[in-house]
C-alpha cells in the first residue's frame, strides 16, 4: 500500500494531488443545481459535494469554492433565495460534465448543452427535465470554513419530485432503479447498482450493560 504525508502531498504536482485528494474520500452526490438570475437568465452547474443534514426540517447542504472569482450558482442563490437540486443520471452525463465549464453570466448552459430546463408552477428556478429526483430549494443559512475560505450553503427541500417507480414501500429511494449516477474525484461518473438493504443496528444483548 502506497503512503504519502503531509510533505509528500505538498510536494505534489498540482493536477495529480487535486486528482488524489478529491478521489480519496470516496463516492460523492451527482447533482445539476439549477439557478435563475434577477436578469430572468438560467443557470446550471454540476456539484458534487451536496449532502443530507437532517430531515426535520429537510434540509440539504453543499460546499463552494472561495468566491474571489464569479461563481454564478453562489450569486444567483444569495440575490434571488431559489435554486434546484437535480440527480444526475446515465443519459446526462457528458452534458452534465460540462456544465464545470466557466460561462459567463449572461450564458445559460442550457444553452450550450442538450439539457433542458423545466419549470413547475410560478418557481423561479429551473428544474432539469428528465432527472429522476428533483428538489426545490430555499435558501436558510451560509457558513464560511475559515480554513479555506470555502462557503457551506444550506437550503431546506420546499418541494421534492420523484419518479414513482423508484420510491420502495416504506419511502426508501431506490437510486440504482434512476440510474442515478455518482463521482469519484472530478471526472469519474459511475452508475451504483444496489446489493442489499440491512435493518436497523441494535448492540449485541451480551455486550450491553444493563447498569446503563
Amino acid at each position: 500500500m502506497l503512503e504519502f504525508n503531509s510533505d509528500n502531498l505538498d510536494q505534489m504536482p498540482h493536477l495529480y494531488r487535486i486528482n488524489l485528494i478529491n478521489s480519496c474520500s470516496g463516492y460523492k452526490s451527482a447533482n445539476l443545481i439549477g439557478t435563475k438570475s434577477k436578469n430572468g437568465i438560467s443557470n446550471v452547474a454540476v456539484f458534487s459535494s451536496i449532502t443530507h443534514l437532517g430531515s426535520n426540517p429537510a434540509l440539504l447542504g453543499f460546499f463552494l469554492r472561495p468566491t474571489t472569482v464569479m461563481r454564478n450558482t453562489y450569486h444567483n442563490i444569495k440575490t434571488t433565495g431559489k435554486y434546484t437540486i437535480n440527480h444526475i443520471y446515465d443519459d446526462i452525463l457528458d452534458d452534465a460534465h460540462h456544465t464545470s465549464a466557466k460561462y459567463d453570466g449572461h450564458i445559460s448552459e442550457f444553452d450550450v448543452t442538450n439539457l433542458t430546463e423545466d419549470y413547475k408552477g410560478e418557481f423561479l428556478a429551473p428544474f432539469v427535465k428528465g432527472s429522476p429526483v428533483q428538489m426545490e430549494m430555499q435558501f436558510v443559512e451560509e457558513y464560511q470554513i475559515a480554513a479555506n475560505n470555502t462557503i457551506l450553503v444550506i437550503g431546506k427541500i420546499d418541494k421534492l419530485y420523484i419518479d414513482d417507480y423508484i420510491i420502495e414501500k416504506d419511502g426508501f429511494v431506490n437510486l440504482s432503479k434512476g440510474k442515478v449516477a455518482t463521482i469519484n474525484g472530478l471526472d469519474g461518473y459511475a452508475i451504483p447498482e444496489l446489493k442489499k438493504r440491512l435493518d436497523y443496528q441494535r448492540p449485541k444483548p451480551q455486550f450491553v450493560n444493563s447498569n446503563d
